[in-house]
């Protein structure tokens, strides 16, 4: 499972110019799902995004994380995370997770974070959305559930 962080002040996501998830401050996450992938895979992405250290406190040092600052998460679906682009012009995505298992690790990611307390947004799985939001820092990171960056 991979994972796109980026540190925002407010995000939203819009399909067919409808709002369907909007957040303030808090973390806007990509979220792409391998073959492979497990609950294990979400456990990981779950304590990584609730507890990374990626906000400043009062001496704007990088040491607060969501759940201290009572942050929201945006979380969109993104097959391509997976894409594999180091053969050729075109990417393969035959690493991502057929749709529907994607989309039910998608969700039980989505869950997780919600039986934690934190609110979550989301975009709309198999959907073309515009996706904007406000990097604050700019801090964007990512993550790979089998620790490979």
């Amino acid at each position: 499972m991979r994972a796109v962080v980026q540190r925002v002040t407010k995000a939203k996501v819009t399909v067919e110019d409808r709002n369907i998830g909007e957040i303030k401050q808090g973390m806007m996450v990509l979220l792409g799902v391998e073959s492979d992938d497990n609950q294990q895979d979400c456990d990981y992405i779950v304590d990584k995004l609730e507890n990374l250290r990626i906000f400043e406190d009062e001496q704007q040092k990088m040491n607060l994380s969501l759940k201290d600052i009572k942050g929201h998460v945006l979380l969109v679906p993104q097959f391509t995370l997976c894409g594999d682009c180091r053969k050729g012009r075109r990417p393969s995505f035959s690493g991502s997770a057929p749709p529907n298992e994607a989309k039910n690790l998608y969700l039980q990611v989505k869950e997780q974070l919600k039986k934690k307390g934190v609110t979550v947004a989301t975009g709309q799985f198999g959907a073309n959305m515009d996706v904007s939001l406000v990097n604050q820092g700019p801090v964007t990171l990512l993550l790979d559930s089998r620790k490979l960056f």
